[in-house]
């Protein structure tokens, strides 16, 4: 066990980043936003305002792998944005493996019927915005 303190998890993604914050003494985990990208860009002014809001003492970024646990394009996407992330706060950073986060974020958000269609704009940032929080979960859970 570390000292207590907050996490910012980021599901990475080509169009949209979620965004999820969790707490050590808590250990729990919160959706916060999803942030557009392009091309896996995002307004880093955005990505700022959130560090600046929340103080982390932690960045996690979900590192898309095979099934089988080999690395594939959107892994090495995936690396460059959590190095530009660390080049833009100073802020260690962990990744997590996020097979799967996906999945189980679309499940949650979807089940609650809470949004009428699965491709509205709406549903997809709750989706992200979810896998984040999803890969949060796992890592307070081996913290």
């Amino acid at each position: 066990m570390g000292s207590e303190k907050t996490v910012l998890g980021f599901d990475f993604g080509t169009k949209y980043i979620g965004v999820a914050v969790g707490q050590t003494i808590t250990h729990l985990a919160t959706p916060i936003t999803s942030l557009k990208a392009i091309d896996g860009v995002p307004n880093w002014n955005e990505v700022k305002r959130l560090i600046d809001d929340w103080k982390p003492g932690l960045l996690l970024v979900g590192i898309p792998l095979n099934m089988d646990g080999t690395e594939q394009p959107m892994t090495f996407y995936a690396r460059d944005f959590a190095h530009a992330l660390h080049q833009l706060t100073g802020l260690p950073i962990e990744e997590i493996d996020e097979r799967l986060s996906t999945w189980e974020a679309k499940k949650r958000v979807l089940t609650n019927k809470k949004h009428k269609n699965a491709r509205s704009q709406a549903a997809l940032n709750d989706i992200n915005a979810t896998s984040a929080a999803i890969l949060v979960e796992q890592w307070l859970s081996e913290y």
